[in-house]
């Protein structure tokens, strides 16, 4: 074996060691997260998003599959006051915005439930505006921004499958200016809605 080779080798064995260490650490951080969010789920979270993020109620959204980066948005909000629910308030209080994130890490690789839209009719409505707008009252498609299957980004909610009062309730809310967490183009979006269209777009996401 040649000294170059011998060097080459030896230099090696540290770069790989330590990337070799990196990676276990960042293993043992992920199961920690992950235990600590099942902990903090398991202790509050669960009375009314369920155990397994579907939710009890159209009152409360269901937090299966959502993106991560937007649950930990949203309790860094219901923290600040800038989102409103007194519940939530005192909850996210006792948080940390690592604890945050892995709570977000823990419902978005949960599988959300699917069932078909109990009114086939006005998702057929839900669906062309999501995907297509309203030119006549100048409403933009809802899939320039959440995607064409609902499951939108990092800062932006995944809607599909969520309960379709659920989101029926948060655009009304960003209509009339109760939600004022999100930017401004919810607020220009909704105010050119009509109930209608809400609950049509709602009942066709609730059943992607």
């Amino acid at each position: 074996m040649s000294s170059r080779f011998r060097f080459c080798n030896f230099s090696i064995r540290p770069a790989l060691l330590a990337l070799t260490v990196c990676s276990i650490g960042q293993m043992a951080w992920a199961q920690a997260d992950e235990a600590r969010a099942q902990r903090i789920a398991g202790g509050s979270c669960f009375l009314c998003h369920g155990a397994k993020g579907e939710s009890t109620s159209e009152v409360f959204p269901r937090l299966a599959g959502q993106n991560a980066q937007y649950i930990a948005k949203q309790l860094e909000a219901f923290k600040s006051g800038q989102r409103k629910s007194s519940a939530m308030a005192d909850i996210s209080a006792r948080l940390t915005s690592d604890e945050m994130l892995a709570l977000g890490k823990y419902y978005e690789k949960m599988e959300p439930p699917r069932e078909p839209p109990k009114d086939p009719a006005l998702a057929a409505v839900g669906q062309y505006i999501y995907h297509q707008g309203n030119r006549f009252s100048g409403v933009p498609s809802c899939a320039s921004c959440h995607g064409a299957n609902g499951e939108g980004a990092a800062n932006l909610p995944r809607l599909a499958s969520q309960f379709s009062g659920y989101l029926f309730t948060q655009l009304k809310q960003f209509n009339t200016r109760q939600r004022t967490d999100e930017n401004q183009v919810m607020h220009v979006v909704v105010e050119k809605m009509t109930e209608l269209e809400m609950a049509a777009v709602a009942e066709y996401l609730s059943g992607k």
